[in-house]
């Protein structure tokens, strides 16, 4: 068990892993408020603020826009997408980069749409020619980014691919999966001319898994609303959801279906904490970090699954095993070090790999050590599996 000396949490392994992530103290007591009434005056106003909050921090100052945080988990914001966007028969370009591509394009089949993948090469991004060229054969309604795939830490650049497509097929929406990149990358939603970015709140955001998080432009809500029919999912409708997120923001209560209280106030808490400084100073701590974790694994002869320099992702990196050395040889050795990891995940390499997250509060605190713990449990594990650093 480790305890970290900046925090009043009781002891536990350290959860170093693509998503959860640590909490900070205020966050989890904030999960402890007590219960309260989804539209009692109080929880108005807090869910109003992080409403607001979110805006900051996806850099959104257009009201048009809308931001969205709602029971369920980041998944839930692929059925927004593929039931309130596309319609039946409606063609989406999925653009691959690891595992989350392959699952969003079902998520995108099984509301009717027809998914065309656009794959790089295991580690790899998909090149702006190849994007420009099926873009230029055929009309799509969305174009859908993985902006970190959590299965092979590479970083899309989104910015230089919404530029692309405005330029080449300006009616076409720009999708953005932003899971494990939201509060860790750059994301400038109104600048890039970006349509829906989606996130989960257990990565970079720094709270307990429960909500689905997203921004919607005004021109991705227009699209909706000139649907020929209605949303496909009962609950996954901007028909019944965008007027409550525009009433609670407006500090007006609302109801559909009962929100999260408790997750709520956890996420205006890390809101708070996140944007107590420049975004840009947070984004800065995590690329050092980053270069910290990937240049010391480098250092123990090591090799990352993203390829390409520049596009590698600064909250996680995935790092092949050594010749010799297997997960059930490495993992169990790291956890008894108090430091959990996280193995595989793309099909194809799954066994061939583990997995470091390196976000929020064990980053950005200076006065934890969470990753001396977690090099030095890497270093040691693998001299004792039979690997010479």
């Amino acid at each position: 068990m480790t305890q970290s000396k900046a925090s009043a949490q009781a002891a536990h392994p350290l959860t170093l892993i693509p998503g959860p992530v640590e909490f900070t103290d205020e966050v989890l007591a904030a999960m402890a408020t007590p219960s309260q009434s989804h539209v009692s005056p109080q929880f108005v106003e807090v869910f109003g603020d992080a409403l607001a909050l979110l805006r900051q921090l996806f850099f959104n100052t257009d009201k048009r826009a809308q931001t969205f945080a709602i029971a369920g988990a980041g998944t839930l914001g692929w059925d927004f997408v593929a039931s309130n966007l596309i319609e039946p028969g409606e063609d989406a370009l999925v653009l691959h980069t690891g595992y989350f591509a392959d699952s969003l394009a079902d998520c995108i089949a099984t509301y009717g749409g027809k998914p065309t993948q656009l794959k790089a090469p295991i580690g790899d991004i998909v090149m702006l020619d190849a994007i420009e060229t099926a873009l230029k054969e055929k009309t799509f309604k969305v174009v859908t980014i993985t902006h970190v795939d959590t299965s092979t830490g590479v970083l899309s650049d989104i910015k230089s691919i919404a530029a692309l497509v405005r330029a080449v097929s300006p009616e076409t929406l720009v999708i953005v999966d932003g899971v494990c990149s939201v509060g860790v990358e750059e994301i400038r939603f109104d600048d890039w001319d970006l349509d829906l970015v989606l996130t989960a709140p257990q990565k970079a955001i720094g709270v307990p898994a429960g909500l689905s998080i997203f921004i919607a432009s005004g021109r991705a809500l227009d699209v909706f609303r000139a649907r020929k029919a209605p949303p496909t999912s009962y609950y996954a409708s901007f028909a019944k959801w965008l007027p409550i997120m525009q009433n609670y923001e407006a500090k007006k209560p609302s109801y559909f279906s009962t929100p999260p209280v408790q997750n709520i106030h956890a996420l205006l808490a890390s809101l708070k904490q996140i944007l107590a400084v420049p975004l840009a100073d947070r984004f800065a701590a995590h690329a050092r970090m980053s270069d910290r974790i990937k240049s010391t694994i480098a250092s123990y002869g090591l090799k990352q699954v993203a390829v390409r320099e520049g596009y590698q992702a600064n909250g996680m990196t995935a790092v092949y095993l050594p010749d010799g050395v297997a997960l059930p040889d490495l993992l169990p050795r790291i956890a008894s070090r108090g430091i959990v990891l996280a193995g595989g995940l793309h099909r194809e390499i799954a066994t061939k790999y583990f997995r470091i997250g390196h976000m929020g509060v064990s980053v950005t605190d200076e006065d934890r050590e969470d990753f001396d713990k977690a090099l030095a449990a890497i270093k040691d594990s693998l001299a004792e599996a039979g690997y010479t650093v």
